[in-house]
């Protein structure tokens, strides 16, 4: 069996890098950062404050939450919703990092989270796959980036998706709080495995991250081979 954490901060170029890498290798891949996006999206869209546990445990016990695939490519159901397109935007990013302060939240998650990787071969992404999730996978990274870099790529990819388009100061400025919220909360907190790979992604492509990443899992299968 083969796991891979691949763990980092908004935007640094995880979910690319782990789709990739998970496409190449023939594995499942699961972008658990989306499902908290999705429970975040609902609570706004019900008129809650993500961040407020009080009005969230009730809502989470009405939730239906379902990750499904479809021509590889993961999608996401809300009760019986595909909100996959939906999920995508900054705000939507801010929901989901207040929502996953919250205890019982990342306690669902991530039980469904393992129950996913169980008897899978699975790249999973996210802030706490190594830490959490996946403490004993043999294939831990760290990717990173430059705030600005960040910023500059979720302006990218919002452009591309067609979504009105924000300043790069004002999202990289979203970027640093989420940064903050992420690596500050009680529970889960974003941080680096100690035994994690760090990748600074700031002045590399796509398929030189990958690549990096690639090499690493070769090294490790080879050497598994031997013994």
């Amino acid at each position: 069996m083969i796991s891979v954490a691949i763990d980092g901060p908004a935007a640094a170029g995880k979910s690319s890098a782990a789709k990739t890498v998970a496409k190449r290798l023939g594995l499942l891949y699961l972008d658990t950062g989306s499902m908290y996006r999705a429970l975040g999206y609902k609570a706004a869209a019900l008129g809650m404050d993500p961040g407020n546990e009080s009005q969230v445990l009730p809502m989470l016990e009405n939730t239906k939450l379902v990750v499904a695939y479809k021509d590889g490519d993961q999608r996401l159901f809300i009760d019986g919703e595909d909100i996959t397109d939906k999920i995508r935007t900054a705000e939507c990013g801010l929901h989901a990092s207040a929502i996953s302060a919250i205890p019982a939240v990342r306690e669902r998650l991530v039980a469904q989270q393992k129950e996913i990787a169980k008897g899978n071969n699975v790249v999973m992404d996210g802030r706490d796959i190594g830490t959490v999730v996946l403490p004993d996978a043999p294939y831990k990274f760290y990717i990173t980036a430059s705030a600005k870099t960040r910023a500059q790529r979720r302006n990218e990819e919002l452009v591309e998706k067609g979504v009105p388009a924000k300043s790069i100061e004002e999202l990289e400025q979203e970027i640093i709080k989420r940064d903050y919220d992420d690596s500050h909360r009680v529970h889960s907190p974003l941080k680096q495995a100690e035994d994690a790979h760090l990748i600074d992604t700031t002045d590399m492509t796509l398929e030189q991250v990958v690549a990096v990443i690639l090499e690493i899992i070769e090294e490790g299968e080879n050497k598994s081979d031997v013994l």
